[in-house]
């Protein structure tokens, strides 16, 4: 009996525990994060305000739409697609947030009926 009770105790106090999500904080401002190409580790910067997005990376810069759907979460679409898999949208999604960062995770917006959907995560540091 005493345990079954330390335990609904501790399930209680670790159930109260919420995740730190200021997402308005990272709605706009300039951006870095790192990524993986071929086993390189690089670093990519981007600029963002309330409707649009702006990559620096590899020498390149790409321009996107943004639409929020609400504080934590934004659909991003290329402007200016070069493929056919550039063209399809992004559905981002912030889960946490500190004082200068926040992770994520994104996948596509339209689901495919036919694949298993990808999810990815990811960090970016605000630096501006």
């Amino acid at each position: 009996m005493r345990i079954t009770l330390l335990v609904v105790c501790f399930l209680l106090f670790v159930s109260c525990y919420n995740v730190e999500r200021n997402c308005s904080d990272f709605k706009t401002g300039t951006f870095e994060f790192t990524y993986v190409i071929d086993g390189v580790e690089k670093t990519g910067t981007f600029v963002r305000t309330e409707t649009m997005n702006i990559d620096y990376y590899d020498n390149k810069v790409d321009s996107a739409a943004v639409r929020w759907i609400n504080d934590c979460e934004f659909i991003q679409k290329s402007m200016h697609p070069k493929s056919m898999a550039e063209e399809k949208a992004i559905h981002f999604k912030i889960l946490t947030t500190t004082k200068d960062t926040y992770t994520f995770e994104y996948q596509l917006a339209v689901k495919d009926q036919y694949k298993k959907p990808r999810i990815e995560k990811g960090t970016a540091k605000k630096i501006n």
